[in-house]
């Protein structure tokens, strides 16, 4: 994870600028400024992906877990917030890696709302999902995150982060939208659903990660696919 860890960095610390510079203006062109500074806190991101090589029988399984993940949005369209996706990009980037995570975290958001409905949420899914994967991979050799409780708990916490990144979105096409009131209205109002997310997480994980796992380890191993960052 070591040669990814810098691009995440810097995508990072670009987003977290651009949010504060966004609060900073008195004009109401939140939402275009919005993507601009995603499409920038992403460059560094697609720029390491653009260098590294990448096989076709790699870009392949990407694709794959990239449908299936994207797939799975749609049997619970009917439960807000309640989805397999999040779980699914987890246990690609526990076995994948960062890189892997990221990318499937990101074309999932992309590929699933052709179905959806693309929109100004569309980039901040794909930001936020590819945080998800991005984040897993980048973990995934620490002691806890190789215990199951430790995997569950991360899920949980992605389960509120997610919807916490999803509601910058939504604020910053408001009239004051960085009003303190009114984010701590937004905030509340999703814990339900954030909530909701975080435990179908913990719910999906808990019954995907013993076959998952060692089914993306066989391929892993067998293959010798993404391996370059890390073991």
């Amino acid at each position: 994870m070591g040669r990814f860890r810098y691009p995440l960095l810097l995508a990072l610390a670009l987003f977290v600028v651009g949010l504060a510079l966004t609060a900073t203006l008195k004009d109401r062109h939140y939402i275009l400024l919005s993507l601009v500074l995603l499409a920038v806190a992403l460059f560094p991101l697609f720029m390491r992906l653009e260098r590294r090589p990448i096989e076709s029988r790699e870009l392949v399984l990407l694709a794959v877990l990239s449908a299936v993940a994207a797939v799975s949005r749609i049997p619970f369209a009917a439960l807000p917030s309640v989805k397999p996706v999040s779980a699914i990009v987890i246990l690609s980037a526990y076995v994948f890696g960062a890189e892997a995570g990221f990318i499937i975290g990101a074309v999932v958001a992309l590929v699933s709302n052709l179905y959806f409905g693309q929109g100004p949420w569309t980039p901040w899914q794909m930001f936020a999902w590819g945080m998800v994967g991005l984040t897993a991979g980048w973990l995934r050799n620490t002691w806890w995150m190789k215990r199951r409780a430790g995997l569950l708990v991360f899920g949980w916490i992605w389960g509120f982060l997610f919807g916490w990144i999803m509601n910058i979105w939504y604020l910053i096409g408001l009239p004051d939208a960085f009003s303190w009131g009114l984010v701590a209205a937004t905030y509340a109002s999703s814990f339900y659903f954030d909530l909701a997310h975080a435990l179908s997480n913990v719910f999906f994980l808990s019954i995907l990660a013993g076959g998952w796992i060692k089914v993306l380890q066989r391929f892993r191993k067998k293959y010798g696919l993404l391996q370059q960052d890390g073991k």
